[in-house]
């Protein structure tokens, strides 16, 4: 997995989302190239029943993409195969700076745990997973061996992550 590739992670309601894209915005207004891979846990469509991409993904496309002068997407239908590892993913991306990935908790790529209050679950993930490499949270947080940034503290958050990633202007 190549080094331009860093995790937002966190329980349920724990901020990831809130994060990356907060993230994403300062990492672009600082001259990045930012794409991002959010992993959805249950079923979740982009398109709308009754719209021709849809249409055409009933009558049996395993693949559709739709494209206007303005942006264009690709959707994929598994039809009874496995979900697609994070490498394949990353693998069908356009060249950009840095890939930020939101969930996969599980995978090898380094990552920030998100930390709220009124999270689903509370438990630290952290302690299990060596390629947390940070927190980010919204109370404090003693005890850890790795750095511990406010969720809000966007500045630091984005300098660590171009320093951990090796962004950097040469």
């Amino acid at each position: 997995m190549t080094s331009r590739v860093f995790g937002i992670t966190g329980w349920k309601n724990s901020g990831k989302t809130t994060l990356t894209e907060k993230l994403v915005g300062e990492l672009t207004r600082r001259g990045w190239i930012v794409s991002t891979v959010k992993h959805a846990h249950h079923d979740f469509d982009i398109d709308k029943e009754g719209a021709d991409s849809f249409r055409h993904r009933q009558a049996g496309a395993t693949e559709v993409a739709v494209v206007s002068g303005r942006r264009w997407a690709l959707m994929h239908e598994l039809r009874g195969e496995a979900e697609p590892s994070l490498d394949a993913i990353l693998a069908r991306l356009a060249p950009c700076d840095l890939v930020l990935v939101e969930g996969y908790k599980r995978e090898p790529h380094r990552k920030i745990e998100t930390r709220r209050l009124g999270a689903k679950d509370t438990a630290p993930l952290s302690a299990s997973d060596p390629n947390i490499v940070a927190i980010a949270a919204d109370h404090p947080v003693s005890g850890e061996a790795i750095p511990v940034f406010g969720i809000d503290d966007l500045d630091a958050i984005a300098d660590f992550v171009e320093a951990v990633t090796g962004l950097s202007r040469s």
